[in-house]
């Protein structure tokens, strides 16, 4: 399993970003439960993409919008999991 980088800087640039300046950053000191709800959302937005896209018939579907799909789903996956990288550094451990 791979370990997260260890919480350095407060606010950690997002890896789905393709500028060379971060514009969108995770902000590693914000309230681990809103951190979790922020996840949650691009994942449960990218589950819901794809089931839409699992009952569709692609009969009248171009070419083209499968890039525009491939990259949606990146980008709200890619998020999510970062976001649930972080929350899991900032919760409490629970010892057994």
């Amino acid at each position: 399993m791979n370990r997260p980088e260890p919480l350095t800087d407060r606010y950690r640039p997002l890896k789905s970003s393709i500028s060379e300046t971060p514009v969108l950053v995770i902000d590693t000191e914000a309230d681990p439960l809103e951190i979790l709800d922020a996840a949650r959302q691009r994942i449960r937005a990218a589950s819901d993409l794809l089931e839409t896209l699992y009952c569709l018939c692609f009969k009248q579907a171009d070419a083209s919008d499968i890039p525009n799909i491939v990259n949606a789903l990146y980008l709200l996956t890619q998020d999510g999991n970062e976001l649930l990288d972080i929350a899991r550094q900032r919760l409490p451990k629970l010892t057994g």
